[in-house]
């Protein structure tokens, strides 16, 4: 996989997963995040295929910076994966303007910031594609205290998917994939605003690294929609069934 990918919020959990499984199957990667000692470990564990910039995803200015180095270094992008993300603990009657403007920020703007400004180069050689991290909660908004992140997650997926319909109007050859994951054994619910509960406390969950498998078979796939456990699907229909109404 001679690939050159960019990773968000690579300094742990899926992201720094991700980038170990793709420098493994032969990809150079680009490692972002705000945390630098954080990255060069990652940057260890990847075989000496993996270009470190500690840069905010939040910030347009530093997303257009990462774009630059990262051509600067390598000459083309091929695959960027907005990975950046934050849970919210707060029942949604409590919620706060500062709470959804965090989870705006944080869960979808550094993704659209990703989008437009790698897009670009992807429209000059209609080619590339964009990875967008988003969760089995963008689908069932079932966790109420999760009822924010759960919203930015909608919110998400639908400016991925009509990116991709804008786009391959005229640029066929660019894709955009929303990557759906559940419960994952990471610090996510230690991290999340206002705390939270730990998510390897969960049952049924799963590790960063089977995540970061399928990270690796979409990046070849090319796939515009996938989630990351078997059987994800039918819990997402039957959840809607059970209210009574049709699945999304």
């Amino acid at each position: 996989m001679e690939k050159i990918v960019v990773i968000t919020g690579a300094s742990g959990g899926i992201g720094a997963a991700a980038a170990e499984a793709l420098a493994a199957r032969g990809a150079s990667v680009v490692l972002v995040a705000r945390r630098d000692a954080a990255l060069r470990a990652v940057a260890e564990r990847c075989a000496g295929r993996a270009h470190v910039i500690v840069a905010d995803a939040t910030d347009r200015a530093e997303v257009k910076r990462v774009v630059s180095e990262s051509l600067a270094k390598f000459g083309r992008i091929d695959v960027w994966i907005n990975n950046v993300g934050q849970g919210i603990t707060r029942q949604p009657s409590e919620l706060t303007d500062d709470d959804i403007d965090e989870a705006m920020r944080v869960n979808v703007k550094s993704a659209l910031y990703g989008m437009q400004e790698v897009l670009p180069h992807f429209k000059s050689r209609n080619e590339g594609q964009v990875i967008n991290i988003s969760s089995m909660l963008g689908r069932m908004p079932f966790a109420i205290i999760r009822a924010a992140y759960s919203a930015s997650k909608h919110y998400l997926n639908a400016l991925t998917a009509n990116f991709r319909t804008e786009v391959q109007a005229t640029h066929p050859g660019i894709q955009f994939t929303i990557v759906s994951p559940g419960v994952v054994r990471t610090d996510f619910g230690l991290n999340a605003r206002h705390g939270g509960p730990d998510s390897r406390s969960f049952p049924d969950s799963q590790s960063a690294e089977e995540v970061a498998a399928v990270i690796v078979g979409v990046v070849e796939s090319r796939a515009p929609d996938v989630y990351t456990r078997a059987g994800a699907h039918d819990r997402v229909v039957a959840f809607y069934e059970a209210i009574g109404t049709d699945a999304p």
